[in-house]
């Protein structure tokens, strides 16, 4: 994968960065040339080998387009939410993990309606808040104008869709229990 110096990309699990510069690092006797990262969340820096940039997840951030794809998704119905909290939380990583912002909504929107059901535990709060970042961190980066507009909706969008879901599948923890 190609990367250019100034362009924004989203990194998996770290959100949108800012590449600002092609360099050289010695390791032992190998001369390895990467990409420099700029995360724009916490000023922080990744060191990306070139060979590696396509492996590691980084993509382009979404365009106005997917953005505005991405905010619809956020108030549809979703699939069903597992009871078992072990299935729950390996699915949930690896979709965050996965570096797909829309992954991440889906995330965003289970959790926020299993949030509705019960006290979500640490790790699961934890997810939450993760999707959420992602989310806002990629609709930010991709379209100032829409950014403006729906960040302060985004939550209500995700509550629309818990609304939407609470026909297919009611109470789960309730099921759970019995």
């Amino acid at each position: 994968m190609q990367l250019n110096i100034g362009q924004k990309v989203a990194y998996p699990s770290q959100g949108v960065c800012l590449v600002e510069e092609l360099k050289c690092r010695t390791v032992g006797e190998r001369s390895i040339s990467g990409y420099s990262l700029r995360v724009l969340n916490d000023n922080s820096t990744i060191f990306i080998p070139a060979e590696k940039a396509g492996n590691v997840g980084i993509r382009p951030v979404i365009n106005a387009q997917q953005c505005k794809c991405l905010i619809d998704k956020l108030s549809e119905d979703f699939d069903w939410v597992s009871c078992d909290w072990k299935t729950r939380s390996k699915e949930y990583t690896e979709k965050l993990q996965s570096g797909d912002v829309f992954e991440a909504a889906d995330v965003l929107k289970k959790l926020t309606f299993l949030s509705h059901e019960k006290k979500l535990s640490f790790r699961e709060q934890t997810l939450l808040e993760k999707a959420r970042f992602l989310i806002l961190s990629e609709i930010t980066n991709a379209d100032s104008a829409i950014a403006e507009a729906f960040a302060s909706d985004i939550l209500a969008l995700v509550e629309k869709a818990c609304i939407k879901h609470i026909h297919t599948q009611p109470k789960v923890m309730s099921v759970a229990l019995h």
